[in-house]
């Protein structure tokens, strides 16, 4: 995978757009599809109304008149709801509006493969081995610019000394690296 440079402020305004459309999306699907499930399913829906009074005595002592729990109903719009959403979201992935928060995601896949593998990749690296500094240039680079893009300053501080130790590292050893370099089947050896 190949670093590009993105807009932080398209990214940013993308991401919130795609945010409030899922959450909105999600709350009027689960709510359309509970209710859709509902009138389909429900047998409330079919009783018949009583013309005469009833006693509490009568409603205590016949269940028939107990209100339905509709909760798997609306457990399984919810559920449609969410499945329809992901859909939507994986189909438009590719399109040019998704294109900076597509990216972001595939960056932050990158990291958590990884992340998964940075202790080994870690004790690698300190015995001079080329594919994990490769890795870990890669790595400290993608954090720095996700770091950026979500102005996440905490940890920044951390990120740029392990940055310079890592370039330090590099420069005694007279190697040329660079993030083009990475290539996630090089995650498969640690």
């Amino acid at each position: 995978m190949i670093l590009k440079d993105i807009e932080k402020a398209i990214y940013r305004k993308r991401l919130n757009i795609v945010i409030v459309s899922f959450i909105a999306s999600l709350l009027v699907l689960s709510l359309a599809y509970g209710q859709g499930l509902i009138a389909l399913f429900a047998d409330s829906v079919n009783m018949p109304v009583p013309v005469a009074p009833v006693t509490e005595a009568a409603v205590e002592l016949s269940p028939a008149a107990a209100p339905e729990n509709n909760f798997k109903l609306n457990f399984f719009g919810v559920l449609m709801a969410l499945l329809t959403c992901v859909f939507a979201l994986h189909r438009l992935k590719t399109s040019e509006f998704f294109t900076e928060v597509y990216y972001v995601w595939q960056v932050k896949q990158q990291q958590n493969y990884i992340y998964r593998k940075l202790k080994k990749i870690k004790a690698a690296a300190k015995n001079d081995d080329v594919d994990a500094l490769i890795i870990l240039n890669f790595y400290y680079a993608s954090l720095k610019q996700i770091y950026v893009l979500d102005d996440n300053t905490l940890t920044m501080s951390k990120l740029n000394k392990d940055i310079a130790e890592l370039d330090a590292q590099i420069q005694s050893k007279q190697l040329t690296i660079s993030t083009e370099q990475y290539q996630q089947a090089m995650l498969a050896a640690y």
